[in-house]
């Protein structure tokens, strides 16, 4: 057959994904996946081990460092993950959401029913230092508007993969988010090891397919020549008659599967055929053949049949959104890159969460995030701010700082811990809720002993997070103005005052932690030594929202009201402390005082009411930042971190 093909082309098999029909037992459906190999199953069983044995490590070695998969020791294996029915207490039309690592996932939506059934799937990579957790959220989709969400759970999918059981099914229970412990209904979902050899068979077999014209599972010099063609490398094209040769090992004169399996594996470690994947376009590195390979087999696998889940999504509230979904379609745009461009600046701010390894949404009133803008964004705010904005502002945080302090302010709690459901947790809070005589008291709440475990306890070298914050950490001033602070003429004299800065500061490294009003509001010690002297600067208290801190127009950092205190190390040096105020916020107190000597996690201080931020300046050269923490900022991405977790350590001595 003399057909002609310029480019590989990459169509997905899929059935109904939808209905409102009976649905198989897990044990029916387990009996109608096919039965793998003998030997198969024997690489599913060591790779089900090796798992166990990097889960007893995690477990011993809890650290937060940064991973990519840029070394073979990482890869963990392929998770075919299938969301299959589920049941809930009222009829609509339902959507599921999983979200695992930066991407999230969702179904198509279910006809009207209680028992929506969906066999939607996707392929998981698993990476040993990689996320773990992954989140399942149903949403009822009848509103125009907006979708909600009704329940969700999490699953670690590695005691899911590693456990012992006969079965790849199993049943969750769906939460309230509204009412902790709450059931709502349950979902299916199936979760097994994919074979990685066999999936490269499968991948094989796929572009094989393509150009085996006479369907004979061998591939002629002719077809062999199409395929060269088609992966469009201009050096293998001149040379396809002597790679035919190659991969002919047996000299029969045709290349079958295992041989060409052999000649793509031995290229692409040495001289690739395939500079970008075919299927998505996106590049290939070189110098990770193991990982090109696994991306090549997820982008050609046909699926087993059932509809594949759609991706491009940064949460799953996004994933609901159906507007945006079909927009993303419409206008063939990536919603990633566009969600995080966009975060800082719209009415929900995208941040990474380093203990799920997840990203999240913190939500903000639109009115506010209007406002916001009408003030820091724009000439006419910043005329504003200079006839009389500034007063006003500080006006009304003293007069709300009083109010906070009021008995009556206490009423204001249980609507408080309502606004931040599911970001609040009472129970790591020390007192019940009944304890606090006022909203402030219950602001500067302190928490359980054992709730912010410290990193490296013994270890001085090793720094922790000050706060639990969104964290940006850069290893320059340049840095910090190019990818977070726009503000005006920002320097690190200016933060510090002439009195505490000196010139070691002035191309140190510089960490920003910016707290929430639902966040635990004491800052604790990142490092251990002396506390050297409290330096208060006066100012104005304009936000410390990114929407302020991306202004060109002010410089929130370096106008607030701030107390700076330096802290004398063994390992780091000199550590500028800066805690500054924000809106709302008119009183910063501190637990510890001049001459003190402090331990890093020991508590160091509070704010009232109100979001604001701790800034950490370290000497020139002294620390090393952990790289994820450096990675995310550089792409101005946010890090949700707690108090005690690894920050970095001392370029002057290992512990």
């Amino acid at each position: 057959m003399g057909h002609q093909h310029s480019k590989l082309s990459y169509s997905s098999s899929s059935g109904s994904g939808s209905g409102s029909g009976s649905c198989s037992s897990p044990e029916k459906k387990k009996e109608k996946k096919k039965r793998p190999s003998s030997s198969s199953s024997s690489r599913r069983a060591r790779l089900k081990e090796s798992m166990r044995h990097h889960l007893h490590l995690h477990r011993s070695n809890k650290g937060h460092s940064s991973s990519s998969l840029t070394n073979n020791i990482h890869f963990a294996g392929i998770a075919l993950f299938t969301f299959i029915r589920a049941e809930m207490q009222f009829k609509d039309k339902w959507i599921a959401c999983l979200s695992f690592g930066e991407q999230t996932f969702r179904t198509i939506t279910s006809h009207h029913t209680d028992q929506p059934l969906w066999n939607s799937e996707k392929k998981l990579l698993l990476d040993h230092n990689g996320p773990r957790l992954a989140r399942i959220s149903v949403f009822e989709t009848n509103k125009l508007s907006s979708n909600t969400l009704v329940g969700y759970c999490e699953i670690d999918l590695f005691e899911f993969l590693t456990q012992d059981s006969d079965s790849d099914i199993e049943i969750y229970d769906l939460l309230d988010p509204s009412v902790p412990g709450k059931v709502v209904g349950n979902i299916s979902i199936s979760c097994s090891v994919e074979d990685p050899i066999e999936m490269e068979k499968g991948f094989v077999r796929r572009i094989l397919s393509i150009v085996d014209y006479n369907e004979d599972g061998m591939l002629s010099l002719s077809e062999f020549s199409d395929l060269i063609d088609a992966f469009g490398n201009q050096v293998a094209i001149d040379k396809r008659e002597e790679l035919f040769i190659a991969a002919d090992k047996n000299g029969d004169g045709v290349v079958s599967m295992d041989e060409l399996a052999s000649l793509l594996a031995f290229q692409q470690e040495k001289e690739p055929l395939l500079s970008c994947c075919p299927v998505c376009g996106e590049v290939l590195q070189i110098s990770d053949p193991v990982n090109d390979m696994i991306h090549l087999t997820l982008c050609f696998d046909e699926g087993t049949g059932n509809q594949v889940m759609t991706g491009g999504f940064l949460t799953d509230k996004q994933a609901s959104y159906g507007w945006f979904f079909k927009l993303s379609e419409w206008a063939h745009f990536s919603s990633y890159d566009v969600g995080l461009r966009s975060g800082s600046s719209a009415s929900h701010i995208l941040v990474y969460d380093r203990k799920t390894q997840r990203l999240v949404e913190e939500l903000i009133d639109k009115k506010i995030v209007l406002s916001m803008r009408a003030i820091y964004q724009s000439k006419i705010g910043l005329g504003l701010m200079d006839i009389g904005v500034k007063e006003l502002l500080q006006s009304i945080s003293e007069k709300q700082g009083a109010r906070m302090d009021s008995p009556e302010s206490s009423a204001d709690i249980p609507k408080f811990v309502e606004s931040y459901k599911g970001q609040i947790n009472l129970a790591e809070v020390k007192h019940p809720l009944e304890h606090f005589k006022t909203f402030n008291e219950f602001f500067i709440r302190e928490l359980k002993p054992g709730s912010r475990p410290v990193a490296s306890a013994e270890c001085d070298d090793i720094a922790v997070c000050a706060a639990d914050c969104r964290l940006m950490a850069f290893t320059s001033v340049d840095d910090s103005s190019r990818f977070w602070i726009k503000g005006r003429k920002f320097s690190i004299q200016g933060l510090l005052g002439k009195e505490t800065c000196s010139s070691d500061f002035v191309d140190g490294t510089m960490v920003i932690f910016r707290l929430a009003p639902q966040d635990y509001h004491r800052f604790h010690m990142p490092v251990s030594g002396i506390i050297e002297q409290f330096v208060n600067i006066p100012g104005c208290l304009y936000t410390v929202n990114p929407i302020a801190v991306n202004s060109k127009y002010c410089n929130v950092f370096t106008e607030n009201k701030r107390v700076v205190s330096i802290i004398s190390t063994a390992d780091f040096g000199k550590v500028a402390f800066v805690a500054i105020g924000a809106t709302m916020v008119g009183s910063i107190t501190f637990t510890k005082k001049k001459g003190d000597h402090v331990k890093k996690g020991d508590e160091f201080g509070y704010f009232s009411f109100g979001g604001s931020t701790v800034i950490c300046v370290f000497e020139k050269n002294s620390i090393a930042i952990d790289e994820d923490l450096v990675a995310n900022s550089n792409r101005s991405l946010e890090t949700l971190v707690s108090v005690g977790m690894r920050l970095g350590i001392s370029n002057r001595k290992l512990c």
